[in-house]
């Protein structure tokens, strides 16, 4: 999702960087959100696509391909949907994991060296949660604990594939996405209040962190992104 929360402060922050093209996929379609990317930095082209995360295998390869016949390269793929909601166990699963995996496989089509394609990079963005549960929400932190250990046994296959990968975990952003929120079978109605009661970062302390992360481009690190900061983090579960 670009368009939303963390998503659209990052894109703010990478239009600035100035790559050539910036394509956004998401659900919602918003205008006036692409036209302030686009005045941003005149010179980056930037573009949108519908797309949900949770469609099958076949229909994410057949945009791809759209999209690639299009720019002819594609450098880097950030997968950035997300849903925080326990009362919504099966969506929670297919968007915060399911799409990842298969959004990242789709793009293999295209990029995987064994393939002759020229490789790629891969940002997925985890959480905190992923090796810090909210207990609370114990399917949404499952859900980012299954990205990031996919995105970390990706890592490790970067020789075969061509593809490298690392993950941006933040920690908890003051964004729509944690001022509601419902806990797995509501053992705790007052979930949001009582995270939000914890210190926060805003929006864009965290983008610009991502973008740091972006430009330090290393395969298999794991970076944490919380209270205005950016670490690599040791991870062994």
């Amino acid at each position: 999702a670009g368009l939303g929360g963390i998503g659209l402060d990052t894109n703010r922050e990478i239009v600035k960087s100035g790559p050539k093209n910036l394509v956004i996929l998401d659900r919602i379609e918003n205008p006036a959100a692409i036209a302030e990317l686009q005045a941003i930095n005149p010179k980056v082209t930037v573009s949108f696509y519908h797309y949900d995360v949770t469609v099958p295998l076949a229909e994410s390869v057949k945009l791809l391909k759209t999209i690639f016949a299009k720019l002819k390269t594609v450098d880097l793929l950030i997968n950035g949907a997300g849903i925080l909601d326990d009362h919504q166990i099966e969506r929670t699963i297919a968007v915060n994991f399911t799409g990842t995996v298969n959004t990242t496989t789709a793009i293999m089509e295209f990029w995987d060296k064994r393939k002759g394609g020229p490789g790629g990079v891969i940002a997925n963005i985890c959480s905190v949660t992923g090796f810090n549960s909210i207990y609370q929400v114990p399917v949404y932190s499952a859900s980012k604990a299954a990205a990031l250990s996919f995105t970390s046994s990706l890592a490790k296959l970067a020789h075969i594939t061509g593809v490298t990968v690392y993950s941006i975990n933040p920690g908890i952003t003051d964004t729509t996405l944690v001022h509601k929120f419902n806990s797995w079978l509501d053992v705790e109605p007052q979930v949001a209040e009582k995270l939000l009661g914890h210190p926060t970062q805003t929006s864009l302390a965290c983008a610009q962190n991502f973008v740091k992360a972006i430009e330090a481009n290393k395969n298999g690190a794991i970076w944490k992104l919380d209270l205005g900061r950016l670490d690599e983090i040791e991870w062994t579960k």
